[in-house]
């Protein structure tokens, strides 16, 4: 695609410049979209709404010291402006500068009561490592939204952290049947096999090895659970696909057959690897349950 011209100074306002060097953005076009804050930027220095734009953009392009004095410029002019005082939370947490990402925060909710403060600051304590401040934000997000998806999965992972699986399993079942992402059905199986409900998990390493073919750690997960119920052909087609996907798996594979009650014993490293390697063909019925049946 032709970069449209951005030379001219005759291209309208500041309020037009913002309109194209949005929809330049959300094309997909970061550098046109540059170019048009940057020419309004020399018309008209420090405009505060093409100095937010111009620093969310830097900062999707993971220019953070850019991102974070243009944002400033920004709030220089509009102290008081909601959407900058987010984006400057955000910026600053990038950075890991975290307490003053709180501050922002505090400075936004003094103005607003937008949920999306509440979210920014459940995501600060999150990366901050505060898991306690963590979950009573999480909490509040889900008291104020209660179909956030986020807030229902962290919640789960947050009470599966501190040894709540039964808490854990009905956040995160609720997150699954809303929209199930990959995480978060990873985040079900480990749940349950902690509840020893195998055949719960085995679904959910099911459900992300379908949504990402390549999750080896979820291969081998899957491998484990289904030894449990003494499933042990397929937890080798489960456990083949992960070394397959990934070869250093192969010590948690070794340890997991030799420890299991209902596992195998190899004596050679190589006869495992080969064993391993001839169970691929049985992969596709671990991972399709109908075809297992159809062979059946």
């Amino acid at each position: 695609m032709e970069r449209a011209s951005v030379t001219s100074t005759s291209q309208g306002d500041s309020a037009d410049l913002v309109r194209r060097a949005v929809a330049a953005f959300n094309s997909g076009d970061h550098g046109q979209a540059t170019d048009l804050c940057e020419l309004g930027l020399k018309r008209r220095p420090g405009d505060p709404a093409l100095c937010h734009l111009l620093a969310a953009i830097l900062f999707a392009r993971a220019d953070l010291p850019g991102a974070r004095a243009r944002i400033a410029a920004s709030l220089a002019a509009r102290p008081d402006n909601v959407p900058a005082l987010i984006l400057a939370c955000r910026i600053a947490r990038a950075e890991g500068r975290f307490e003053a990402a709180l501050q922002l925060l505090d400075r936004a909710a003094g103005r607003s009561s937008k949920a999306e403060i509440l979210v920014e600051r459940a995501r600060t304590y999150d990366q901050v490592g505060d898991a306690s401040a963590a979950e009573a934000s999480w909490a509040l997000v889900l008291q104020s939204d209660p179909k956030s998806v986020e807030a229902m999965a962290r919640l789960g992972r947050l009470a599966w952290q501190r040894g709540a699986p039964v808490e854990a399993e009905s956040f995160l079942e609720r997150a699954v049947a809303a929209r199930g992402h990959p995480a978060q059905w990873f985040d079900l199986g480990l749940v349950r096999q902690d509840l020893r409900k195998f055949a719960g998990a085995a679904e959910a390493y099911r459900h992300v090895l379908e949504m990402s073919p390549d999750a080896a750690e979820a291969a081998v997960n899957l491998g484990v659970v289904l030894q449990e119920t003494g499933d042990l052909d397929g937890a080798m087609a489960a456990y083949s696909q992960a070394y397959r996907l990934s070869p250093s798996t192969f010590g948690v594979i070794a340890m997991a057959l030799t420890s299991a009650p209902s596992g195998r014993l190899w004596l050679d490293e190589e006869a495992l690897r080969r064993s391993l390697e001839q169970f691929q063909e049985k992969c596709a019925a671990v991972f399709r349950p109908e075809l297992r049946e159809n062979k059946g």
